[in-house]
């Protein structure tokens, strides 16, 4: 049974996280913090100018509890980085799958596909050979 409740926590995790990253400003966020690594609320703020600082701080916690950024509190200052063992992977795991799939039909797709003219190289090559012939 435990097996069955991991499962459906990791599943609420994910709608959490593709939630959170439904907003522009939260994905913002998230480069800010793939770019500094650890970046304190406040230069968040600073960067984050589409909004200000009390949303930058509302954002922040959604982001945390969708187990996207982690925070480390060092004296009254509060640090955030994305939480790479998080949602955040599961997430890059799930879109990582779906695109390789995607890209595999796609690539299966043009090679099982004939020439667009329905000439095969051999009647090209004849073709331009007895043009530059010619």
């Amino acid at each position: 049974m435990s097996s069955d409740s991991d499962t459906s926590g990791r599943a609420e995790r994910r709608d959490l996280a593709f939630d959170a990253l439904a907003d522009p400003v939260r994905r913002e966020i998230l480069a800010v913090l793939a770019e500094e690594d650890e970046c304190s609320a406040g230069a968040l703020a600073e960067r984050i100018t589409s909004v200000g600082r009390t949303a930058v701080s509302t954002h922040l916690r959604v982001l945390r509890v969708a187990g996207l950024v982690t925070e480390r509190r060092a004296g009254r200052f509060r640090y955030y980085a994305v939480d790479p063992t998080g949602s955040a992977a599961e997430v890059m795991t799930l879109l990582r799958g779906l695109f390789q799939q995607s890209l595999h039909d796609v690539r299966a797709t043009v090679e099982n596909r004939p020439p667009a003219s329905g000439r095969t190289d051999t009647d090209r090559t004849d073709t331009d050979g007895a043009a530059e012939a010619g």
